[in-house]
């Protein structure tokens, strides 16, 4: 992931925060509101590592996974269906419903599945 999706998301990564560095507190971080310079140099305070550690902290955290309320998230989920719609056939809409694309019936569940 990237500082943005951090960012864009803040209170969402909240959690994931104090899971990889349990000596902060949410309301510091309410206070630096997804700035990375700020983030960091708050880190380096609350642990007492060298900046530099933290920074390269900060670099494998981001090379995780996104957390799923994030990911869950209307503004990414709206972002992933439009993506989505290269794949859906002309004239239908990736928003629509998909009762709409008429295959709900081909498969009945009669309990063989």
């Amino acid at each position: 992931m990237k500082w943005h999706h951090v960012q864009e998301n803040w209170a969402a990564f909240y959690e994931a925060i104090v899971e990889k560095w349990p000596d902060v507190d949410e309301a510091d971080l309410d206070e630096i509101d997804g700035d990375q310079r700020a983030f960091v140099a708050y880190l380096a305070e609350a642990t007492g590592q060298e900046a530099s550690e933290i920074r390269e902290e900060v670099r494998e955290w981001l090379a995780g996974e996104i957390p799923s309320d994030v990911v869950m998230d209307p503004n990414h989920d709206n972002h992933s269906i439009a993506l989505s719609g290269k794949y859906v056939n002309e004239g239908e809409d990736e928003y629509s419903d998909d009762a709409r694309f008429g295959d709900d019936d081909e498969y009945p569940n009669d309990g063989d599945n």
